[in-house]
Order: structure tokens, then C-alpha cells, then sequence
């Protein structure tokens, strides 16, 4: 199901870290080292693999930023929500 701008903005509220773009949620993690980094890629795919549904993810050494969105639906929906909610809980 498609957010609507009410689902945006609650889900802006309680994960602040979240930005929203178009029809995509984004959000960079940091850690310590690239060896931390690499450790939550490795817990995100888990979670993405299990729910069906993965993000776009960029590394750069202690940095890892996720993308959401649901392809194809062209849009932002309670999947991505969802998940971001999850990645969330992983730190």
C-alpha cells in the first residue's frame, strides 16, 4: 500500500534519521570501521531477504547509506516503512 503524506510524516516523526526523497526513503548509518559496516550489511540482507524486499546500499568505509523504495509500485509504501523501521532496530 501505497504512504500517504499522513504515513510520511508519522514515520518521518518517530525515525527522524530518515529522509524522504521522491518516492524513496534514505538514511546513512555510521560506525566505528569498515569491519562494523560490513557486519550490518550482512544483518541488513538478512532482514531485506526475509521480508522479500531490499534497499539499495552504498559503503563507504564506515558509512553505509540504505535507499527504500518499492519499484514496482513506483512509489513509497508501507513495505519501505517497514523495513527502515527494522534496519532501525539493528543499531
Amino acid at each position: 500500500m501505497k504512504l500517504t503524506e499522513k504515513a510520511r510524516q508519522e514515520f518521518l516523526a518517530d525515525h527522524p534519521d530518515w529522509t524522504v526523497e521522491g518516492e524513496s526513503i534514505s538514511r546513512t548509518f555510521q560506525f566505528g570501521d569498515f569491519t562494523e559496516s560490513v557486519g550490518f550489511v550482512v544483518r541488513v540482507g538478512f532482514l531485506a531477504e526475509a521480508a522479500d524486499h531490499h534497499p539499495d546500499i552504498d559503503v563507504r568505509w564506515n558509512k553505509v547509506t540504505l535507499v527504500l523504495s518499492t519499484h514496482e509500485e513506483d512509489a513509497l509504501t508501507e513495505k519501505d516503512s517497514h523495513l527502515a523501521a527494522a534496519f532501525d532496530a539493528l543499531v
